[in-house]
């Protein structure tokens, strides 16, 4: 068995790697399952229930129905079944749906994300724009969500194919409106406007958390005020473009740094703002500090919108691509009251 930095590499084939396991994928470079290294000594995952208010309904309907089974015959990916979204139904049966680019494999190793890392050295999938174009059409999607991995093994992060995939989706689908949730580019403002100048609607960039959680919880090349700085470009670059970003909480921030990040985030120009809690992947990732009470996300989202923002969608099982297309009808993306 191979190493890969002093750990063992799972041969491909010989077994399913485990979460924190260092296994070579089908295109032949290392990478770690779930994202984050198995650490001795981690804190296991609570066996207790989680909140009434944090299980989502089965998903059903006829149109979700129609989907799911265009999905499995034609063999198609999309981020809502491969995190295990649990607004899937919702979102399906109203024609949106999340596609994410550039493989599976992210160049960085947030704290929170089980995205599995490693360095895919330039690999890229040369039909994926043809690809992702004709399951836009397949799955009849009247919005779609275009999200990737980080890719800071090229020499773009990223951003040339990321603006091919949109002007091939647009040609095939002209009236399929198109929002981008993508990588930071390493704050490259060349490559932000490569994306923003594709021909989408809504460009997105996830500050993720407050400024003081931001390290450890994300990658360290990537940045709090980083992320800002490319939202603002963005709607600088072109202000007709909807600019978007999210929050996750339960992660030990404090109500006046919530208040602090979108009192930042509104002065970045952005538009709308997601809130939604966070939710531990696996024993290897950042423990949940508190169950955020939709009393709160409410509370939370009435402080934004007195900021000045379109529309804050906020809610324990939001996620920053839920209900994308309602988000301009300002009824909070059409989330239920219980």
């Amino acid at each position: 068995m191979s190493e890969f930095k002093g750990i063992p590499i799972v041969p491909t084939g010989s077994q399913r790697p485990r979460s924190g396991d260092k296994y070579r994928t089908v295109q032949g470079f290392a990478a770690i399952k779930d994202g984050v290294k198995a650490a001795h000594g981690a804190v296991p995952m609570p066996t207790g229930r989680k909140p009434q208010w944090l299980r989502a309904p089965m998903p059903a309907g006829s149109t979700f129905d129609a989907v799911r089974d265009i999905v499995k015959e034609h063999r198609l990916e999309t981020v809502c079944e491969e995190a295990k979204c649990p607004n899937i139904g919702e979102c399906w049966n109203a024609g949106t749906a999340t596609l994410m680019l550039m493989g599976a494999v992210c160049t960085r190793a947030c704290r929170f994300c089980s995205v599995d890392t490693g360095n895919p050295h330039g690999w890229l999938d040369k039909d994926e724009p043809a690809n992702s174009a004709h399951t836009v059409q397949l799955m009849k999607l009247k919005y779609v969500v275009l999200t990737s991995v980080n890719r800071d093994d090229l020499a773009d992060g990223g951003a040339g194919h990321f603006a091919a995939c949109i002007r091939e989706i647009k040609r095939v689908n002209p009236v399929t409106a198109v929002e981008a949730l993508t990588p930071d580019f390493q704050g490259n403002f060349a490559d932000v406007e490569t994306v923003v100048g594709s021909g989408l609607e809504v460009f997105a960039q996830n500050v993720e958390t407050v400024r003081r959680l931001t390290h450890p919880v994300r990658d360290a090349r990537a940045g709090y005020d980083q992320t800002l700085q490319v939202l603002q470009h963005a709607k600088r670059f072109r202000p007709d473009v909807l600019t978007k970003t999210s929050l996750m909480l339960g992660l030990g921030e404090t109500d006046a740094e919530i208040e602090e990040a979108m009192r930042d985030i509104r002065a970045a120009g952005v538009d709308i703002l997601t809130l939604g809690q966070y939710l531990r992947p696996t024993p290897n990732h950042l423990e949940i500090q508190r169950w955020v009470t939709p009393e709160e996300f409410e509370q939370y989202r009435e402080f934004a919108l007195g900021l000045g923002f379109l529309e804050c969608v906020s809610g324990p099982l939001v996620r920053s691509s839920y209900r994308a297309e309602r988000a301009l009808e300002r009824n909070n993306a059409g989330l239920l009251r219980s």
